[in-house]
């Protein structure tokens, strides 16, 4: 990774998922002069790699920018986290590595809010030209085979997976073959980007098999200040380094910024593009009003049930302090032994609302308890077992927003999800708290399910449940749409990604999501990012 100066043709902020990407697109022409800055450090710690060991990242909050939520006023007044990775690759360097598209009507709602660049048929071709499918089918219509992007099936083992597949087919909810194709209602395994019993993020996918190509600089530990400006053209980054001192390194085509739903919107307004009122607050001269910068924040909720296992499973056993060690050390480098994978390995998606063209829940599984730990005999008890299902609201109602409070760039902003705003919403999660009940309580799991502890059954009444969501709800870390593309003179990006009244500007990362895709969201950031690149290339 050299540092040293030189002219380019395109700067890109932030080597996260879909940084990574454009990187990799955009040096494949030799010609093009790129830089690629980081604010985090490397992914060398070997926590990163090994798949066991994400929640350690959430709990924890390593490699993480630190951000909470304001009180939430629906959620009992509590300030909820909100993970963002700040490490090469980003937060696919340190979430679930769970892929999933969404739902192909997600894109032809995009299409119809007159994003004719965004159906269905437009997207697909670029989930397909990122990924490596390594299950079944292997239809090529619909799975691509030969791209960068590794995955796979979960392939953890535990026979309570098995049951609960059974308790969909009991309960009428039936199974999805491959829920990134055709049919996406359903229970089935999920797909995870893991490869080889190790995690692939987008910087293991598209950065580094290109790291030696000449006309790539890459930076870390390097935070970019601000975007600087000749009138309302973008000619380049005010960058801090490590040493703390300032320097200006100017673009000659474009300026890229791709640090995400939150940290995107920050830079610019710290740069003079955003609301005008909240820029003349801070004494930010304002290069362009675009007032929605920041604003239509949306994220998925979830709300869990959980039960004590009547027998332990087979995780309980592997995390015996001695056992883990070596596991951990076979899944670092050899890529085997439990810690290749983790126990979470089912996904689901159904209707609350029957006549919703998409699904509107989400189902996630844990097969131990988030709390687990390693023990031994005689020194530290072993952990209760027991799992779980959380329902995942997918298309919320509710916006939240973002403020800026200070012109340093240091200072995070205020972060408002305002989660469960509306009765629609409120309506759904609990009715998907039902739904993971019922299907926890079929009798193809009489055999591993106990008492319930979450909420507990004395947990009943409508009201009941809505105090246990606004009590225990949590983020599934999917936040986007705080630089909207849109058609209208309002939306921050337009359908090609350029910022709006700016040259040489545009914005590539969750925050153009118009609205919310129907479930993890990092999978459509690589489509995004691919999608941009291409772009980017015509327009040159």
């Amino acid at each position: 990774m050299s540092s040293k100066e030189k002219n380019y043709d395109y700067i890109i902020v932030g080597a996260g998922s879909a940084g990574c990407v454009l990187a990799n697109r955009l040096t494949e022409n030799s010609d093009n002069r790129v830089l690629l800055i980081e604010a985090g450090p490397s992914d060398r710690n070997p926590m990163i790699k090994i798949p066991l060991l994400w929640m350690q990242f959430v709990k924890n909050r390593y490699h993480d920018w630190g951000y909470e939520t304001q009180p939430e006023p629906n959620m009992d007044n509590r300030e909820i986290e909100c993970v963002r990775g700040k490490v090469l690759g980003g937060c696919s360097s340190i979430n679930a590595m769970t892929v999933v598209r969404g739902n192909r009507y997600d894109y032809e709602r995009w299409k119809k809010m007159g994003l004719d660049q965004w159906g269905y048929d437009d997207v697909l071709p670029y989930f397909k030209k990122l990924e490596s499918w390594g299950g079944q089918p292997d239809d090529d219509d619909i799975r691509g085979l030969s791209g960068p992007f590794k995955v796979r099936p979960s392939t953890y083992q535990d026979p309570l997976y098995d049951a609960y597949l059974a308790a969909a087919d009991q309960m009428g909810m039936g199974r999805a073959e491959d829920y990134n194709a055709k049919d996406q209602l359903g229970l089935a395994r999920s797909q995870q980007n893991i490869f080889k019993g190790r995690r692939f993020s987008a910087a293991d996918a598209f950065l580094k098999p290109i790291l030696k190509r000449p006309n790539l600089t890459v930076r870390l530990k390097q935070f970019v200040t601000r975007l600087v400006f000749d009138g309302n053209k973008t000619i380049g980054i005010e960058l801090a380094g490590s040493n703390g001192q300032l320097a200006v390194i100017k673009a000659e085509r474009e300026v890229i910024v791709s640090t995400g739903a939150i940290n995107s919107p920050h830079l610019l307004m710290l740069s003079g593009v955003g609301p005008a009122d909240q820029l003349k607050k801070q004494g930010i001269r304002v290069v362009q009003n675009v007032s929605e910068v920041g604003q239509n924040l949306q994220d998925h909720i979830s709300a869990s049930v959980g039960y004590i296992r009547k027998k332990p499973g087979p995780f309980l056993s592997k995390t015996r302090f001695d056992k883990l060690t070596i596991d951990l050390f076979r899944a670092y480098f050899y890529g085997t032994g439990v810690a290749a994978d983790f126990p979470g390995g089912l996904n689901g998606f159904t209707k609350v609302d029957p006549t919703s063209d998409v699904p509107d829940t989400q189902l996630l599984f844990n097969g131990a308890p988030a709390d687990a730990y390693p023990w031994f005999p005689l020194i530290k008890p072993a952990w209760k077992d027991g799992f779980g299902c959380r329902a995942v609201l997918l298309h919320p109602e509710s916006r939240g927003s973002l403020e800026l409070v200070s012109d340093n760039p240091s200072t995070l902003m205020h972060l408002r999800q305002n989660f469960l705003a509306t009765e629609n919403d409120r309506r759904i999660l609990r009715e998907g708290f039902k739904i993971c009940r019922e299907l926890s309580s079929q009798s193809a799991l009489d055999e591993f399910r106990s008492k319930e502890v979450l909420p507990g059954i004395s947990v009943k009444t409508d009201d009941e449940i809505d105090a246990h969501i606004r009590a225990t709800g949590i983020s599934v870390h999917h936040p986007c749409g705080t630089c909207r593309m849109g058609n209208d003179d309002n939306s921050v990006v337009d359908n090609v990604l350029k910022v709006r009244g700016v040259d040489n500007l545009r914005v590539v990362d969750a925050s153009i999501m118009p609205d919310i895709i129907s479930g993890n969201i990092h999978a459509p950031v690589l489509m995004i990012a691919e999608r941009a690149a291409e772009f980017i290339k015509k327009s040159a």
